[in-house]
Order: structure tokens, then sequence, then C-alpha cells
């Protein structure tokens, strides 16, 4: 069977990362090459595991989770869709009818256009993916610019940021530590409202409740 290891070194999915990643840099956006896709397919995997999912429903949703992305360098509005079809195309071949097709709904599905789950992977990897606010994730180098981009902003506030689920208190929880020297928690909100609502609804279809713990106060 087809693991994430094999994936990471299969050349095309190498180079596909490596265009979003350069692509993306070229607009300002926020990291959605290696750093990100690393981060949200471990995520991804631990979140599936605590959870009880099977080993091999951890594999696949660590899968998803490296490849969802990989589309941005083709398009930015329809990534979700050119990620999951460049999954299909890369690995028709490799992966049994019923595991592709739970990896491409997946990926699919992770933009909010689409975000309609069915399938347990589904929900992994969007709690994965948009519980990713980092300080590491801001490619911009010049701080006045950062200051004024919002999303730059927040992001390199963030210094700290953990995703953990309790399976004894069905209860997945986004843990962060937000510098409110550099930017006010209530602009963390002005822009991820959205996501948080996405993640509550994954915790949801998973059977869990969804936290949200910044600078040790609980909002969520």
């Amino acid at each position: 069977m087809i693991t994430l290891n094999d994936v990471k070194n299969n050349p095309q999915v190498i180079n596909f990362v490596k265009q979003t990643e350069e692509a993306m840099a070229v607009l300002s956006y926020t990291n959605h090459g290696f750093r990100h896709t690393n981060l949200v397919a471990e995520r991804a995997g631990q979140i599936a595991k605590s959870i009880g999912l099977s080993g091999r429903d951890v594999e696949l949703s660590m899968i998803a989770g490296f490849c969802h992305d990989m589309g941005n360098f083709m398009t930015r509005t329809f990534h979700h869709y050119y990620a999951a079809l460049l999954f299909h195309q890369i690995f028709q071949h490799e992966f049994a009818p019923e595991e592709i097709s739970v990896v491409m709904q997946a990926i699919a599905n992770h933009d909010k256009e689409e975000m309609n789950f069915s399938h347990t992977i589904s929900a992994v990897l969007v709690l994965a993916d948009k519980s990713d606010v980092d300080r590491s994730r801001v490619t911009e180098k010049d701080i006045n610019k950062i200051r004024t981009d919002i999303h730059d902003k927040v992001n390199y506030a963030t210094t700290e940021s953990g995703l953990k689920a309790d399976k004894t208190k069905k209860r997945i929880t986004l843990t962060l530590r937000i510098d409110t020297n550099f930017c006010p928690i209530m602009e963390y909100f002005e822009i991820f409202t959205e996501r948080m609502v996405f993640c509550r609804t994954a915790a949801q279809f998973l059977g869990y409740d969804f936290g949200l713990v910044i600078n040790k106060f609980r909002l969520l």
C-alpha cells in the first residue's frame, strides 16, 4: 500500500508543492509549500490517531494533508479541485479505488466553497489545515509590510500554535499564543472567525466539540 513516505518522495508531488511555494511567495501569500503541507500532514495524523481512526485512515489523512494545496501553482481560486485531480493523475494506478476517492474528496472539500462532509478524513483535513496559524507561515520579510497586511500581521503575532483532541472529553482544542503588543486578539477574529466556524463544523461531524484557547484564556 502507498504510504505518506511514498507520496512525499514522488517527483511530481515534490515539484507541484515546490511550484506552489514559489507561486504563493510571488503573491506574498502565507506559506502553502513544504512547511505548511508537512505540518498539516502531521497534524492530520495526530488528530486521526487521537480520535481512534484505523491505521490506514490515519495514513490517508496524512497523505491528504500533504497533497491538499499542491494545485495552488495552477490557480488559487480552484486550487482544491486541481489538487484532487492532480492526485488522481499521479496515483490512479497505485491506490485502491475506494482509497483514492476518499483522499480526492478530502482534498476537494478542504476549501470553503466545497466544505461538505461525508467522510471523517475530510473533516480531519479541515481541522489540520484551518488551524495552521503561526509566525513561520509569513513569507514577507519587511516588518512594515507585515504590519499593514492583516493576514501576515495575525500570523506573525502568533508565536505558538497547537491542536489537540481529547477522546475522553470529546473535545478538539486549538491553543494559540498571540503577541498582543503586535496584534490585538480582536484582529484574529476579524479574519479567522470563518475558519473557526469551519473547524467547529468539522469537529461536530466527528462527534466532538471545538475549543479555542488564546493566551491561556478559553474563548470557545
